[in-house]
This record gives structure tokens, sequence and C-alpha cells, in this order.
């Protein structure tokens, strides 16, 4: 018979991320790894090892690859060591050795980036051959940010608050002086022309364009200090949501300069969506203080943009973030195993979102029921 404290092991969730295009999440726990789907909410793979916690699992889009770094009480695999997992096969089918421990990874079908705390290496996928390192600042959240459809990476650079975008087709390397403080959280836009960014403070958004660098547009989350937890661009880069340690979800509508050609070409655009007349409608923006005429001679505080839309979780974990498959619809994963759905209106600025599902995907106390 197993002990309270051994059940309660047996469910501790150490990771959870979502694919390259937000339809899956992928969870690591102390026995093995998960995978969910998220509209309709469901659980599609299950794998357990007998002995050994996964702390890491990055997804290939939904494909039979996974790439693994151990983690928890009982490391599946050691902590220095990228495992490409083929599922199908049930087996590791090739590894990547460091000399300490594993950050983060990302993966696109050509390529396999791993993040150490002060470098970030680069491998092309179909033989595991290095093809470019980077030097960043201290990185111990493993920031980094690859573009699914074009080969651009993002990253910290090597000076505090500064952003590095590598934009590979283009062989340019663009240098964003992003924030005065630490970065706290960077994400990419779906053609990866857009780079937000949030320091440790994590009161400011900025959008930044990746080619030139320069500040597309700034909002505001608070006026209070807070973690950002994650940041999600919608495919057509016309909203941006943020989760932080506050648990409120934010949802700012983006400026016509920010949605740029992902808009106009229309190509990320989900085919049911009509496409949009350019002329903008009155009241659709994020709101501002009304003291925001007084730009100039007031705090910029007062001519912030702030949430267009919020959603307030009763959760009090670590969160991520994404935008759903439905129209005007946002998802969050809990790191307390909970998964949520929300839809915001687009023609209200101001307003809260609504709630549409909820579900307990892991059982992480005693008496709470797995669904």
């Amino acid at each position: 018979k197993m002990s309270a404290q051994t059940r309660k092991q047996r469910t501790e969730l150490l990771y959870v991320g979502f694919n390259q295009d937000y339809g899956c999440f992928a969870c690591g726990t102390d026995t093995g790894f998960r995978i969910y789907n998220c509209d309709p909410f469901k659980e599609t793979h299950r794998k357990d090892f007998s002995r050994g916690g996964i702390g890491y699992a990055e997804m290939l889009f939904r494909c039979n690859i996974l790439a693994l770094v151990g983690g928890g009480d009982y490391p599946r695999f050691p902590l220095y060591k990228v495992m490409i997992w083929d599922d199908h096969q049930n087996r590791c089918i090739g590894e990547l050795s460091f000399r300490s421990e594993v950050k983060a990874v990302k993966l696109r079908r050509d390529r396999v980036v791993v993040v150490l705390e002060h470098k970030i290496y680069v491998y092309n996928f179909a033989d595991l051959k290095l093809v470019d390192h980077i030097e960043t600042i201290k990185n111990p959240k493993g920031l980094c940010a690859l573009c699914p459809t074009n080969t651009v990476l993002i990253c910290p650079g090597n000076k505090q608050g500064q952003v590095r975008a590598e934009l590979y087709d283009l062989k340019k390397t663009t240098i964003i002086p992003a924030h005065e403080t630490s970065l706290s959280c960077i994400a990419l836009n779906h053609s990866g022309t857009r780079v937000a960014t949030a320091s440790e403070k994590g009161t400011l958004i900025r959008i930044f364009d990746t080619a030139s660098g320069n500040l597309l547009q700034e909002l505001r989350r608070g006026a209070d200090r807070a973690e950002i937890y994650s940041i999600c661009f919608n495919p057509t880069s016309e909203w941006l949501a943020v989760s932080s340690d506050h648990g409120t979800i934010h949802v700012f509508k983006l400026s016509e300069a920010v949605k740029g050609d992902d808009k106009k070409s229309g190509k990320n655009k989900p085919k049911s969506q009509p496409e949009k007349k350019s002329t903008p409608e009155p009241a659709k923006t994020n709101p501002k203080s009304s003291l925001s005429f007084m730009k100039g001679i007031l705090p910029s505080y007062f001519s912030s943009e702030w949430s267009f839309a919020t959603y307030r979780i009763p959760d009090t974990g670590k969160t991520i973030v994404a935008f759903g498959t439905e129209e005007n619809s946002i998802i969050v994963v809990s790191a307390s195993g909970s998964f949520y759905k929300a839809t915001f209106d687009p023609k209200k600025s101001g307003s809260e979102c609504e709630m549409k599902s909820h579900h307990k995907f892991i059982k992480t106390d005693e008496g709470e029921e797995e669904e």
C-alpha cells in the first residue's frame, strides 16, 4: 500500500509547455511525460518510466519526436543531456551532452536549440551537427524563442536587458536594448518579425521589429512589480496575451504597426475568418488613462496602454497562456495541474474574459480528483 507521500510524489508536475502551434501541451512529471490536446481538451498520450522524472519535454508540432531532459528527485536522464525521443520506437534516437545543466530546448523541423546558463547551441536536426553557438549574459530561466516558420532565434544579449535576434535567412543579427533591468520573458510572433519582451520589473511589455530593432508598441500590465511567466501573440499578431504571478491574464490589442505583414498578407489568418476591412473601428483599442493627453508632462505611466481584456484565474501557481483555435479565446495551463479556456469580446475594451471550461489534468494534492 502506497503512503500519502508516495502518492503525492507520483503526480508531481515538473514542466508544462505548448507545442509550436499551441494546439497541444506537454507535461513532465516525476514519472514520465504526458501530452494533452487543447481544444477539445483531452489527454492524447502518456509515457511512464519505471523510475525517473522528466524536467523538460519539448514537442515537435504533433509528431512522435520529443526532446527530453531529466528532472525531479530521481531524473530519468542526466540534467546535462538532451535526449531525442522517438515515441513510435519507444526509445532515444539521439543525444546531446553538455558540461552544465540544460535550461531549455527549442525544436523546429530542421533545428535543435539547446539553452545553457551562458550559452546557446544550435544543431542541424538531421545529423545533430553544430551549426551555431551564441554567448549570452547569465540566463538562469533559459530564455529563448525559435520561430517555427522562418529561421529566427531570439535570446538575451550579452548585456542586462538586451535582446539578440538572429535572422539566419537574412544572415543578420539585431541587438535590441529592450529594458534597463534583466529580461524575464521573451516571445516571437508567428512569422518571426516581432518580439515581445518583459523585464524583471514586469510592469511593461515592449514589442520590437526583429529586423530593425525599432520599438513598435509599449503596453502596461500594471503599476506593481510582477514576475511575467508567459507572453503569446495570436497567429495574426492582432492580440497579445500575458500571464504573471499576480494571477491575472491580460489581453492587449496590438497596433497596426505591430500587425504589419502578418495582417496584410493574411497568410497566417485562420481560413474560417473573413478578411477584415482596413478601416479601423473607433474605441476598439487598449484603454488609456484619462490624463494621457498630458503626455510629456506627466510620467509615462499616465500615457500607457492598459490591457483590452483581463481574466482572473483562481490559481496561485506558475501559468502559461496561448490563444485557442476558437476565435477570441485564450487557454491557460497552470503548474498546479489546471487547464482553463476563456473568451473575450473584441468589441468591448476593458472587459472581463468569460470562462468556458476548466479541467484538472494532474492530481497535485491529496483529495483532488484527476480527470
